[in-house]
């Protein structure tokens, strides 16, 4: 089973990448739902001592959490520490129930693949990549998005061109939806013939 690993920095199209992925029968699993999941479920009560008050209704509410990491690095990484291993257990929980299916590729879509270290465990990164305007233009129209809280994101995260400089693929989302779900196709018979490196 050949294993790739999917990101790419906000605002540059990685979610609609891995739905054409999924368009073209490939299984993904997708990190951004495991953790609405856990915030709802079993990462409540651990995120919740580590951060009081941030529980509404037995659910983590994402903005009062947001609130209490905006300026603090230690506690995102403290934070970091708790979702986290739960992610990576649900990842590697989807990746053994695809091989006993016999999936031939699968897609681990990973925000912060890079930054956490994610590469090692995937047989070749796909980086989904646009020019920095066309992505500040995408993200600022969002509700509630402002330049500093971009500027505050983006500083978080690995560059776009460091990114890209450690891809196997890539796929440049600032064109259509055709031309994104045209490079995937092409990503996906460029690794038609490889086999996976992943034995466990």
């Amino acid at each position: 089973m050949f294993i790739l690993g999917l990101t790419g920095s906000i605002g540059m199209g990685k979610s609609t990448t891995a739905n054409f992925f999924r368009e073209a029968g490939v299984p993904v699993h997708d990190s951004d739902a495991v953790v609405h999941r856990l915030y709802e479920g079993e990462a409540v009560a651990p995120v919740e001592a580590a951060f009081p008050g941030v529980t509404v209704d037995g659910r983590i509410d994402r903005g009062k959490l947001a609130e209490k990491l905006v300026g603090n690095p230690e506690a995102i990484k403290r934070l970091e520490s708790i979702v986290h291993p739960l992610v990576r257990a649900v990842s590697e929980q989807f990746v053994a129930e695809q091989r006993a299916r016999g999936a031939r590729v699968i897609v681990l879509d990973i925000p912060l693949l890079f930054e956490t270290g994610g590469e090692k465990r995937v047989d070749a990164v796909v980086v989904v990549s646009a020019p920095a305007d066309v992505q500040r233009a995408r993200v600022l129209g969002r509700a509630g998005m402002t330049a500093d809280k971009l500027d505050a994101l983006l500083a978080r995260q690995m560059s776009d061109a460091e990114k890209r400089a450690r891809a196997h693929f890539i796929v440049d989302s600032s064109r259509s939806f055709d031309s994104a779900r045209a490079q995937v196709h092409a990503i996906l018979r460029a690794i038609a013939a490889l086999p996976g490196r992943r034995i466990s």
